[in-house]
């Protein structure tokens, strides 16, 4: 199956196209000087594959790694890396080269940034059969992750991995309170209700002699909204979010998980009052026996504890899903891209996923699916204990104001603080959950 450009869809820089990079980026629009350092990624260079990105520190040095990793597949060729600062600055700047068709030859960005790109003409989809011809199809990923990467038929980002809000815990306290299987794993069975949840948290209290589980939400952008709305998912509860509103959801589910969360912050499973550091420093020390965070915090914590443990989030409410998001490579829009340089930049993507071992080593599940089936894989600790978390990830809603870095995580991550700190009820705290929702919902889609 073949995605080809539509030409509709690939037009030049109109003031709509202009104003539609301001609102995918999440900052207004920028003056003409924001494109004067960009340059003109389609040069006559033959060799040179233009690659912005967004890794910095242990990432950026392992990306760098796999460039060199992939020089034997695309012989005659280079990836040439531009580092951007994470965030808005980021995503700003990708949005107006992209509008200007002055962007790099691929780029990297969130899948769960996509719809507010590919709808407005931002990115030029890929062709399917020249990733093929380099040995990456669509089955070489999880459906949970590839139903993601489709806009209108046509494929628009290709994923480099899935980072997942797991749980890390401490091996010592975990056996101690009963909660590790003959292999060593954790046994998420005994999370598996939020009774359950709460009672395993109290055990693992009273096992490491301080606290049970680590969260850190306070004046967080982001935390709380991934923990509500990987749990609210689990719960089956629709979260359906039309154009122009309103949500249709399901408030009595959203207050139960809210309430649900309330309780692990309630000062006997967690402390109470953790913001993201704190709580990363409690569990490097030892102050608590486990920790809800996110997979890329594993270089940290295994520096603390060589036998760190890790698992997927256990399904407490019955149906299987663990919050995540995924670097994807997209193909910023270029008005007249070359055949051969866009030819070159598949055979560059399908080599850097190749080397997925190597972005593993830091924690990411590579979304490549032969990489993760290789005994490599299987010997790395704990990364392949959590590896099945890929079969069951949820992004953020696919809507244009939705995403990484956004302001619609921070506007809600401030309402669920409301409930778990400043006692706020949970029916309470959903209603202002949906009043929000709806607010987003009023905005004019830049597509």
């Amino acid at each position: 199956m073949t995605d080809r450009p539509d030409t509709r869809e690939n037009r030049g820089p109109t003031r709509r196209r202009l104003l539609a990079a301001g609102l995918a980026s999440g900052a207004v629009v920028l003056g003409g000087g924001a494109l004067s350092g960009c340059g003109s990624a389609q040069a006559a260079d033959t060799s040179t594959v233009r690659l912005w990105d967004l890794f910095s520190g242990a990432d950026g040095g392992l990306l760098n790694d796999m460039v060199e990793a992939a020089r034997p597949d695309m012989p005659g060729s280079r990836i040439e890396r531009t580092v951007l600062e994470w965030g808005t600055p980021y995503y700003t700047k990708l949005a107006m080269a992209s509008a200007g068709g002055r962007g790099p030859d691929v780029a990297v960005a969130h899948m769960s940034r996509l719809a507010g790109y590919a709808p407005t003409g931002l990115l030029d989809p890929w062709d399917l059969d020249v990733l093929a011809e380099y040995g990456v199809t669509e089955e070489s990923f999880t459906r949970a992750v590839r139903d993601r990467t489709r806009y209108r038929g046509k494929t628009y980002a290709v994923p480099l991995d899935t980072h997942p809000f797991i749980v890390f815990y401490h091996p010592e306290p975990a056996r101690k309170a009963g909660l590790l299987t003959a292999d060593g794993s954790l046994d998420t069975e005994a999370f598996s209700s939020p009774d359950a949840f709460l009672a395993a948290g109290r055990e693992l209290a009273r096992a490491s002699g301080e606290q049970g589980i680590a969260f850190g939400y306070v004046t967080d952008t982001a935390q709380g909204w991934r923990l509500f709305y990987g749990l609210y998912r689990q719960t089956g509860g629709r979260f359906d979010l039309p154009e122009g509103g309103p949500a249709e959801v399901d408030v009595d589910r959203m207050a139960e998980v809210i309430g649900f969360m309330a309780k692990i912050v309630d000062g006997r499973v967690n402390p109470r009052r953790l913001d993201y550091a704190a709580a990363i420093a409690a569990f490097a020390n030892r102050q608590t026996a486990m920790i809800l965070s996110g997979e890329w915090e594993l270089g940290t914590f295994r520096t603390a504890d060589p036998q760190i443990g890790a698992a997927p989030f256990p399904t407490v409410f019955g149906t299987p899903a663990v919050y995540a998001d995924s670097h994807s490579f997209v193909l910023p829009h270029h008005p007249d891209p070359d055949p051969g340089r866009r030819r070159r930049t598949h055979r560059a993507v399908a080599a850097l996923l190749k080397a997925g071992q190597i972005w593993a080593t830091a924690g990411h599940i590579p979304a490549y699916g032969p990489v993760t089936r290789t005994k490599a894989y299987a010997a790395l600790q704990p990364q392949s204990h959590y590896v099945q978390a890929q079969q069951h990830v949820v992004l953020d809603p696919a809507v244009w104001f939705a995403g990484a870095g956004s302001d619609f995580q921070n506007s809600m991550s401030q309402v669920l603080q409301q409930a778990l700190l400043d006692g706020l009820s949970p029916d309470r705290a959903a209603r202002a959950m949906v009043r929000r929702l709806n607010t987003f919902l009023s905005q004019p889609s830049p597509a």
